[in-house]
């Protein structure tokens, strides 16, 4: 969740002029409103998250303190392959959270039977990295999902149309699980130049090498 600040700045005679800040992390951004107060100029520190509550700054550290045991600022990479003799598909994952102050990244990729094509595979990874989500105890998040599968992004954004009904049962299936799991979620096409760790899980369930680990990053 990124957090954007709101102050306002007086000078002596003068009724004061509102600030606002850039989107930041949470911890910067309390540090941030905590000097701001310490400074004496400023009144009214308000924080605002990515969905529209605001909050004081003793609200604010009681709210970081709440979430720091729980994964947070999460960021995830998917991608699906798919081969076309067996119609079986490769699903990867990659997520990258935080979790109390330390940073983490999680590699997961698994085998998907009967699957049509490439494109079903790519919305059967999304699926696998929403259920990864439920299994790590994400809920009420905002989670930013990355990937080269425009089609199934724009349409979770709601901005492109969808007229396969297999890829339709899908897509119900992904918002249905994240409605259940109060995420808010950010749907980012990046270029596949960018997916490349995803993809390789993808390739390497496709070849029978599964891969589910958990490490600390700096």
């Amino acid at each position: 969740m990124k957090y954007k600040l709101e102050w306002k700045y007086k000078l002596k005679g003068t009724e004061g002029t509102i600030f606002t800040s850039d989107w930041l992390d949470g911890e910067l951004a309390l540090q941030i409103g905590e000097d701001l107060e310490r400074s004496g100029k400023t009144s009214e520190v308000i924080y605002h998250d990515e969905r529209g509550t605001t909050w004081i700054t003793k609200e604010m550290k009681k709210l970081l303190e709440e979430i720091e045991e729980d994964p947070h600022d999460l960021t995830i990479y998917f991608d699906g392959g798919f081969n076309k003799k067996t119609f079986q598909a490769g699903l990867g994952a990659v997520i990258y959270f935080k979790q109390g102050k330390k940073k983490y990244r999680i590699r997961s990729n698994e085998l998907f039977d009967e699957i049509e094509n490439n494109s079903e595979a790519e919305y059967a990874a999304m699926y696998y990295t929403v259920n990864m989500l439920e299994e790590m105890g994400v809920h009420h998040m905002t989670c930013e999902f990355k990937g080269d599968a425009q089609g199934v992004l724009m349409q979770l954004k709601g901005e492109w149309p969808c007229y396969e009904e297999n890829l339709n049962r899908w897509l119900d299936r992904i918002e249905e699980k994240l409605k259940s799991l109060k995420v808010d979620a950010k749907f980012t096409p990046i270029p596949r130049t960018e997916n490349k760790e995803a993809d390789k899980l993808a390739t390497q369930a496709l070849e029978g090498k599964m891969i589910n680990s958990k490490m600390q990053i700096i």
